[in-house]
């Protein structure tokens, strides 16, 4: 079970964030599901080489100002 839970809508605003952040992560890359937590948080952390927690609390980050275009 993730320690995070996306909604596709939510997940729009969080994949221009992210992309914003590590700008060589494509679309293709930034597949994401609702329900799909824990793949994506396997795959972005293969991704931007860094562990699990790192990859959720950046995900929380955004998530918490989602308004916010900042990351």
């Amino acid at each position: 079970m993730a320690e995070i839970t996306i909604s596709n809508k939510e997940w729009e605003r969080v994949k221009i964030k992210v992309q914003r952040k590590y700008n060589h992560l494509t679309d293709e890359q930034l597949q994401y599901s609702e329900g799909q937590e824990d793949s994506l948080i396997t795959r972005l952390m293969q991704l931007v080489n860094r562990n699990r927690e790192y990859v959720v609390f950046t995900l929380k980050k955004a998530l918490v100002n989602i308004d916010n275009n900042r990351l």
